[in-house]
């Protein structure tokens, strides 16, 4: 099969979708890896380091999608890659669809095959290829949370952990996943208070069995939300619905409820946010403060660590993309159902319940 690997043209995305090992593993099989020059250089690889792994190098992302019959991305296609898209080219990455009708409305039209990370699954329904990108974001939603809390960056001037005689600060985590889990290590690490809330009781009960003394657990409810939020510094949003829209479980008129500077980190902001004031930002523009509350809601998190975040996402797609290099779309879905649950869109269909939900679509067969 002929795979293409473009540079990602996201703002500020600085992510690969294949390393040089990645390459190596494609070519040792007889596949044609093209790569898009400087498409690694965000990452820390070179055209030479792609060109020793058997791959060739093109000038252009218009040569990249015109040659290759699968492209590999990290992020979805933005506006200027729509026209690229070719009918029953198969594209494999990110797609976020739910969230993202203009992007849906335009895959549809290119006949292309749209085989989404986020929807992928094993056989115990867990999503492998989201789970190393949400312990990137999670871990980042702390990092960057304790950051936007100084005063300089328009917090309340807290310090995550306090120091002897002053406490710390309060941190909320809505979401007991990937994401939420290590957001709490990451806060609870730095001596926060933390408090963990979710509908699922079973995962409360690990969370409370695994977590540290400073971890605590609440069942997630509008009720038990508007009690803790006046009372916090940090409030991350961690919440998933794989393949839909994420639920707004912090309204704009909770807003009023919080003290001025309270942060806002939702990291489900790739799935429309739950928050209802988030709206996607860039790590070059990252906040913006609504009623005294300052939202950071940058929809490629761990574009901004993309030495860690390349690797940790190619470890786990990797085995996919040979699959699928392998076999095609249509053998390879077929032998492994979890695989074939990342269709979304097929040739002009939409083949996911999620996205049609979202948009009222009709939902077809493969």
């Amino acid at each position: 099969m002929i795979i293409g690997v473009p540079k990602e043209i996201k703002t500020n995305e600085n992510r690969v979708s294949m390393t040089p090992a990645g390459v190596m593993e494609l070519t040792k099989r007889k596949h044609t890896v093209y790569v898009q020059t400087k498409a690694g250089e965000g990452s820390g690889y070179s055209d030479a380091d792609y060109k020793k792994a058997g791959a060739k190098i093109l000038k252009t992302i218009e040569q990249v999608y015109k040659k290759a019959e699968m492209i590999v991305k990290v992020k979805e296609p933005i506006k200027p890659e729509y026209s690229l898209v070719k009918d029953d080219q198969l594209l494999f990455t990110y797609f976020h669809f739910a969230s993202h009708k203009p992007l849906t409305d335009a895959m549809i039209k290119s006949g292309a095959v749209c085989l989404a990370y986020e929807t992928v699954t094993n056989q115990d329904r867990s999503l492998p290829l989201l789970i190393p990108m949400s312990e990137v974001a999670g871990r980042m939603a702390t990092q960057e949370g304790a950051k936007f809390l100084e005063k300089p960056m328009g917090g309340r001037g807290v310090l995550l952990g306090g120091v002897p005689g002053v406490p710390p600060a309060n941190v909320l985590i809505l979401g007991g996943g990937i994401v939420g889990t290590n957001a709490a290590k990451m806060a609870a690490g730095l001596g926060a208070n933390v408090t963990i809330m979710d509908i699922d009781l079973n995962r409360l009960r690990e969370l409370d069995d695994i977590m540290p003394a400073n971890v605590n657990t609440m069942y997630s409810n509008e009720y038990n939300i508007k009690q803790m939020i006046p009372h916090q510094d940090l409030i991350i949003g961690a919440v998933l619905i794989p393949g839909a829209k994420a639920p707004n479980l912090i309204t704009k008129k909770m807003l009023k409820d919080m003290r001025d500077g309270t942060v806002l980190v939702d990291v489900a902001v790739d799935q429309g946010g739950c928050i209802e004031t988030c709206k996607p930002t860039t790590h070059s523009k990252p906040t913006f403060v609504i009623d005294g509350i300052l939202h950071y809601c940058v929809a490629n998190m761990p574009g901004a660590v993309p030495y860690t975040s390349t690797i940790a996402l190619t470890n786990a797609t990797l085995p996919y993309v040979i699959k699928l290099a392998d076999k095609g779309w249509k053998k390879a879905c077929a032998a492994d159902a979890g695989l074939a649950e990342g269709l979304n869109v097929v040739n002009g269909k939409v083949v996911y319940e999620g996205v049609a939900k979202a948009f009222k679509y009709k939902l077809e067969e493969v």
